[in-house]
């Protein structure tokens, strides 16, 4: 009978904290974004209360590291509002199956297998690409929502999910993040991030090596999770869209997740055959628009604690009303503050920031295509003729390729318009900016060159 009381007693007490625990969640819901709730809040569990100390858990240590480093003093504030006391909040990783029990390294970063001898060669996840680290505006709110939905949700009703975006504006930090809270919560989970280039040069390594069977099985069937990337490049690509097409018909049989990103709408690509259309259409179709002014503030802000640079609020307001195109050019107007101010000895005050911003806007406007074609011409000693000639040669298809980028980056202008002025349609203009962004992203000798073409056409002179 003794003993029926006390565990009477302990669920009594179990019940008040289980009790107390949902109403400082409520309480905490209040106090922060609700997209931050969902993620880092909401998952947390109320175990056990010993004496002065509520242990909750928690899905992994990488969980554990952030809640501790952010909201562990919020939740304990709320705690002792709710309860009359003080408490020491315990997180401790579950031991439930699935993963959630995962020990991995002591690290400030979530285990990712992407990187083992396990998983195919993909290419490589940014870590500070997540959900906490993305700020969330009416620009984007639909696209932040939608992604953090299926990263978090096991119901795949909204599967699949297309981003859309043009350069620079963050649909590939959102397809990122996708992959990054899943592998924080379960590093078994198979994910495949790769961008439709990529896919397109491993099925042709794979043809070519009699290895076809092989490479099937690894997209087909040894993946969870898969994120492409740049689907535009699949442009005219026919024997590439037919197997992307049929790789995604057997994910999405199997309930697989599967996120796109790309500059166009499936149908607007050109030489997209219908069939892939369809499966890349199928589900949720999100646009990201350029951020509105408020969204703006809160990006410079975040950034600037990011890069620690201690700027006014009048500095933040004053970028965020003349650098209205899209995060990369918030990004290079507060990076040009930062470096003037430290290289001249300056302090950082608008009159500062007036002098980047002009510098940044008078090139965006001054920039035009047959400038660009002047200065590549120049710098490979290349004439006009040639340039814009049919020839093939890699001594001036690179040339004019990156020409097409550089127009691309700067100008504004479409990829018809682009297309014209180097006497080429819209598709081989697309393609063109694919390929040196793959190069780019390879850091060899082009990422250089972009570089240098890139100061010459930002400075005042050619």
């Amino acid at each position: 009978m003794k003993a029926t009381r006390v565990s009477d007693s302990r669920k009594t007490v179990s019940d008040t904290m289980q009790a107390a625990w949902n109403r400082a969640k409520t309480g905490i819901h209040k106090k922060v974004p609700h997209h931050n709730f969902m993620l880092w809040v909401e998952p947390l569990a109320y175990v056990a209360q010993r004496d002065e100390e509520i242990i909750l858990s928690c899905p992994t240590i990488f969980f554990k590291k952030w809640l501790t480093r952010h909201y562990l003093g919020l939740i304990e504030r709320e705690l002792e509002g709710v309860c009359g006391r003080p408490y020491r909040v315990t997180l401790k990783v579950s031991d439930a199956p699935n993963g959630n029990g995962y020990h991995g390294p002591e690290d400030d970063q979530p285990f990712l297998p992407h990187v083992t001898d396990r998983q195919p060669t993909l290419s490589a996840l940014h870590t500070d690409f997540t959900f906490d680290q993305f700020v969330v505006g009416i620009c984007n709110d639909f696209a932040y929502n939608a992604a953090l939905s299926l990263a978090c949700s096991e119901n795949v009703c909204h599967n699949p999910l297309f981003l859309l975006s043009n350069i620079g504006l963050g649909k590939s930090h959102l397809s990122q993040a996708v992959a990054n809270h899943i592998l924080a919560n379960d590093p078994t989970i198979r994910v495949c991030y790769i961008t439709a280039e990529e896919f397109t040069n491993a099925m042709i390594c794979a043809l070519r090596h009699d290895r076809i069977e092989e490479f099937k099985e690894k997209y087909r069937r040894q993946c969870d999770v898969l994120l492409l990337e740049d689907v535009q490049f699949l442009s005219g690509k026919v024997k590439t869209q037919d197997e992307v097409a049929f790789t995604l018909d057997a994910l999405l049989e199997a309930k697989k997740k599967l996120i796109f990103t790309g500059t166009y709408l499936p149908r607007d690509i050109p030489k997209m055959n219908e069939k892939l259309a369809s499966r890349l259409s199928a589900g949720i179709i999100s646009s990201i628009e350029s951020p509105d002014h408020d969204t703006r503030v809160r990006i410079l802000k975040k950034k600037a604690l990011l890069k620690q640079l201690d700027i006014s609020e009048d500095v933040i307001h004053y970028l965020a009303s003349k650098l209205t195109q899209n995060v990369r050019q918030l990004e290079s107007g507060l990076i040009g503050v930062g470096v003037k101010a430290s290289l001249l000895n300056l302090p950082i005050d608008t009159e500062l920031a007036k002098s980047v911003v002009q510098n940044i806007v008078r090139r965006s406007r001054e920039i035009t295509i047959e400038r660009i074609q002047k200065l590549v011409c120049k710098y490979y000693k290349l004439t006009m003729e040639e340039f814009l000639s049919r020839s093939r040669k890699r001594s001036i298809a690179q040339p004019r390729q990156i020409a097409m980028y550089l127009a691309r980056r700067y100008t504004g202008e479409s990829l018809q318009a682009i297309g014209r002025s180097f006497n080429r349609y819209h598709a081989t203009t697309l393609h063109a900016v694919g390929t040196v962004e793959r190069l780019i992203r390879e850091n060899g000798p082009v990422q250089k060159q972009i570089d240098f073409l890139s100061r010459r056409l930002e400075s005042d002179h050619l």
